[in-house]
């Protein structure tokens, strides 16, 4: 089982930028691909970003392609989420989990697998 502590949110004005970690137990991290989630207040968690286990392939969301970028180093066992041109819309509390969907099945439409036991998340906050 993967467990997940996020890390590096906070309250930044729009335009400006964060960037999130997510440190993964377990020896197995460097087998899976990982995604980025987010929750905003009323609304379902939704996607955001997905990375494969080589870090070879991405995939976006549309309504953050351009600003953010998923990356990571399987020696810390650490995903990241650079975010650039913070918009107000971003705010939420943003989750990184394991998943089964590799970023080039999710990019013809199957449905994210997230798999390991869900984390605390890092609130984003953008004022405008």
């Amino acid at each position: 089982q993967v467990q997940l502590v996020e890390s590096g949110g906070g309250l930044v004005q729009a335009g400006g930028s964060l960037r999130l970690s997510c440190a993964a137990s377990g020896r197995t991290f460097s087998r899976y691909a990982m995604d980025w989630f987010r929750q905003a207040p009323g609304k379902e968690r939704e996607f955001v970003a997905a990375i494969s286990w080589s870090g070879g392939s991405t995939y976006y969301a549309d309504s953050v392609k351009g600003r953010f970028t998923i990356s990571r180093d399987n020696a810390k066992n650490t995903v990241y989420l650079q975010m650039n041109s913070l918009k107000p819309e971003d705010t939420a509390v943003y989750y990184c989990n394991a998943d089964l969907t590799d970023p080039a099945r999710l990019r013809v439409g199957v449905p994210t697998s997230p798999f390991g036991s869900w984390g605390q998340g890092t609130q984003v906050t953008v004022s405008s």
